[in-house]
């Protein structure tokens, strides 16, 4: 059932992680999934995360996605705060390359899952919530399909210009 409410929300600690976390809204529109891009942070205005994440269900919300650098504590927190699954994107944003985020947001306490994708791995994380959404979307999941095929037609693609130049 088509709708413009969002299905997905992206949130992230600053503008600066706008960069990382747009390849997930882009992929989610490609696939025609709704969502909304907030910034929200943790340490700054964890009122507004609360608040965001508490009542996402309520909004129709199926899945959030936070981005986060540093210490990563953004998809923690959401997750603390919903019943929804929460996928938390690393940002490489410090010397640490985003190994720092990484653990930050894989080591979450027993109770507190967030589903982690690997370092600045947005769109990774777009096909992980069209996958779920997927689970209750029948059209999603054609999409879905549709886009695996058309991946591995690339792949094949390639594989036949390499083997053309090479041989």
């Amino acid at each position: 059932m088509p709708t413009d409410l969002p299905l997905v929300s992206i949130v992230m600690g600053s503008e600066s992680d706008l960069a990382v976390m747009r390849p997930c809204a882009d992929l989610l529109g490609t696939l025609g999934i709704p969502c909304e891009v907030r910034i929200m942070s943790a340490h700054r205005t964890p009122e507004l995360v609360a608040e965001h994440a508490s009542g996402a269900a309520a909004r129709g919300l199926q899945v959030i996605v936070a981005g986060a650098g540093a210490a990563a504590a953004l998809p923690g927190v959401v997750a603390a705060h919903t019943r929804l699954p929460v996928i938390g994107v690393p940002i490489d944003a410090t010397a640490l390359r985003g190994v720092d985020a990484l653990y930050a947001i894989v080591q979450m306490p027993s109770g507190v899952p967030v589903a982690t994708v690997g370092i600045d791995g947005a769109k990774n994380a777009a096909v992980l919530a069209a996958r779920i959404i997927a689970l209750s979307d029948p059209e999603i999941a054609r999409r879905l399909d549709e886009m695996t095929q058309q991946q591995a037609e690339n792949v094949l693609d390639s594989d036949r210009r390499v083997r053309e130049e090479t041989q």
